[in-house]
């Protein structure tokens, strides 16, 4: 056990992109070497922790559900993680040490994706979690996608992040030139719980397109490369920001092609659906691929509103620190774009009042 926490401790130490961890045990396992480090180094007085137990009820634990691993949410929940944490005993921001939240210790934690996250927020198995922005809109009002359940009212906004491309990758070789071209072919359309579902199924349907017509799978984008990689699948769909692991790893490989989603097709759904935003993968952002017209949401943080107020006032105040902007630049290629002058575009649900007033007191509310 002992050789497995320091693995998990030397992780953390080396990769600076936050924790992630899949359980509370591991945590907890994570906060005891902690305590024991702490209690041994020279910075901290002999009084400054008592014990493991002492120090583990100094900790508040703060989950953000983000996505599958091979996809963009992962990498950027372990940033954004990382920003915000600020366990008992570290070194204060002043001095160089953390900038985050006194005595928070965030999770980011893998997932579904944006509809799982939300369903997990209402449900109290996640206090946060990250979500497409027409997701977040449809589950707040119980409209669109939501239509047939009850509407979600207890989730807010904390940021909007940066924008989420919606990427339609077939395998070189397969014959699709087009959306038109998945007919029959075997694609996979994300699973279930994940907003690539919902605006795959959107895209389909403005290409008059049904899933019947399809051989469609329901698998997570991960799983979609090794099937491709295998020649039994044809294509997936995925919606993360660029460039994106395995859309990656697939062109440098077997070969992949991107296919445009645009057109008179998709002028309908931008004027029906004002969370999708035209976009363009540009130029060789991934291996030997041209720019491909597309079309993109907003990724969107949000927590439940029974969160304490005080405490995501501070997680957003943490968010946005000037230290914050150098864990952003130097993790994963769209941490560079979350800015807050982009924090309250595409909100279409209520802020958490901790974040209103932070955003209030920078004269961004009136």
């Amino acid at each position: 056990m002992s050789v497995k926490n320091n693995k998990m401790d030397r992780r953390y130490a080396q990769t600076r992109v936050g924790i992630h961890v899949k359980t509370l045990l591991m945590l907890l396992a994570f906060s005891l070497i902690s305590a024991a480090q702490i209690t041994s180094a020279q910075t901290v007085s002999s009084t400054a922790i008592v014990s493991q137990e002492d120090y583990l009820k100094r900790i508040k634990i703060f989950r953000i559900g983000t996505g599958g691993t091979s996809g963009t949410y992962y990498p950027i929940g372990g940033m954004v993680a990382q920003a915000i944490s600020n366990p008992p005993g570290s070194r204060p921001c002043s001095e160089g040490g953390s900038c985050g939240v006194p005595g928070l210790v965030a999770i980011a934690q893998s997932s579904n994706g944006s509809v799982s996250n939300i369903h997990s927020i209402a449900k109290g198995e996640l206090e946060s979690g990250f979500a497409q922005s027409d997701v977040v809109y449809w589950a707040y009002t119980g409209k669109g996608v939501f239509k047939n359940e009850k509407a979600i009212p207890e989730i807010r906004a904390i940021a909007n992040l940066y924008p989420e491309t919606l990427h339609l990758v077939a395998r070189k070789g397969s014959g699709i030139k087009s959306v038109h071209d998945l007919r029959g072919k075997k694609v996979s359309l994300d699973e279930s719980g994940s907003g690539t579902l919902i605006d795959a199924r959107l895209i389909l349907n403005a290409y008059d397109l049904k899933e019947s017509d399809l051989k469609a799978e329901y698998i997570k984008p991960e799983h979609a490369i090794g099937k491709i990689e295998r020649g039994e699948l044809d294509a997936f769909f995925i919606v993360t920001g660029y460039p994106t692991p395995s859309v990656s790893k697939l062109a440098s490989g077997v070969g992949a092609q991107l296919i445009a989603i645009g057109g008179k097709e998709t002028t309908g759904l931008l004027k029906r659906w004002s969370f999708f935003s035209p976009d363009t993968i540009p130029e060789n952002t991934y291996p030997g691929i041209p720019s491909t017209p597309t079309i993109s949401v907003g990724a969107q943080w949000i927590v439940s509103a029974k969160v304490d107020e005080n405490l995501v006032y501070q997680i957003t105040k943490a968010l946005w620190n000037a230290t914050t902007r150098q864990i952003l630049n130097h993790g994963h290629t769209k941490g560079k774009v979350i800015e807050i002058e982009r924090a309250l575009e595409g909100i279409a649900i209520p802020l958490h009042p901790g974040a209103e007033r932070f955003y209030r007191e920078m004269g961004m509310l009136p």
